[in-house]
């Protein structure tokens, strides 16, 4: 059973889904702190590189299936034109209404 992207909790975790599935970039890029810092699967990322790569070119999108941590966690059901669609998890850390740093990878 899927979540509603509008009914997440935590409100920056849910503007970085609202973002993601807009393909929005300019929101995107809003959402995270300057200094973000990401890992895909356990591996350190760019997260430009890695954003354009993951989402805006190959259409990424989130699925939310749920959420725990107080919103900061998700188990969602990815899909890109590059890997079609798995399930991952997410892991976010939020300060000041800005994402941190996130962690994904396969669930």
């Amino acid at each position: 059973m899927s979540t509603q992207v509008n009914r997440l909790v935590d409100p920056t975790v849910r503007a970085f889904v609202t973002a993601v599935n807009a393909h929005d970039q300019a929101a995107f890029q809003a959402v995270l702190a300057p200094d973000v810092t990401m890992s895909d699967d356990g591996s350190e990322r760019n997260v430009a590189d890695w954003a354009d790569r993951e989402i805006f070119s190959s259409n990424g999108h989130m699925e939310v299936e749920n959420e725990s941590d107080g919103g900061r966690a998700l188990i969602v059901t990815y899909r890109n034109d590059t890997w079609g669609e798995m399930r991952t998890k997410w892991q976010f850390t939020v300060d000041g209404g800005k994402v941190t740093r996130f962690e994904t990878g396969q669930a």
